[in-house]
């Protein structure tokens, strides 16, 4: 039965949301990260990494507003404090100015981690019925694996 965000049990909702703060606090991390990159890369692949990595926080930016109002839509917090997010964040953030080969790496495996956990996000979104959810998790992954292959494909 698909369920609505005022139909779902408080359980499923707590769940849910936490899965989804999950997903916020790595988006933010990762936005961060391709920023950072997007300022600091060098070298001569420049031009192309620097308009990849705006690319990237761009649509992450955007992304992180969708998945905190999906939240709020559910009746929970949406986790707003930096410190929160690095603390429950599974994609760590980029120390000092790493090598632009550097920089794809850890970008790519930042993609891949937000590709995992909004994956898990949805499979729990549908256990629940809640298909609402479900939906943004899958687009939201599927954008993640796509930018994860973009990076590895500059890696050669």
């Amino acid at each position: 039965m698909t369920q609505t965000a005022h139909t779902l049990s408080n359980d499923a909702t707590a769940q849910i949301a936490e899965a989804l703060n999950q997903s916020v606090a790595e988006t933010v991390v990762t936005t961060m990260m391709a920023q950072n990159f997007h300022w600091n890369v060098t070298g001569m692949a420049f031009g192309p990494l620097h308009d990849l990595f705006q690319t990237i926080y761009e649509d992450h930016f955007a992304a992180q507003d969708d998945l905190a109002e999906r939240v709020k839509a559910l009746g929970a917090h949406a986790e707003g404090v930096l410190a929160g997010m690095l603390k429950r964040s599974k994609v760590p953030e980029a120390e000092g100015v790493p090598a632009a080969e550097d920089m794809i790496r850890l970008l790519k495996e930042a993609q891949e981690t937000l590709a995992e956990t909004l994956a898990g996000a949805g499979e729990l979104a549908a256990k629940h019925g809640d298909t609402l959810t479900e939906d943004l998790c899958i687009a939201r992954g599927q954008t993640h694996e796509k930018f994860a292959w973009m990076l590895r494909a500059h890696l050669g």
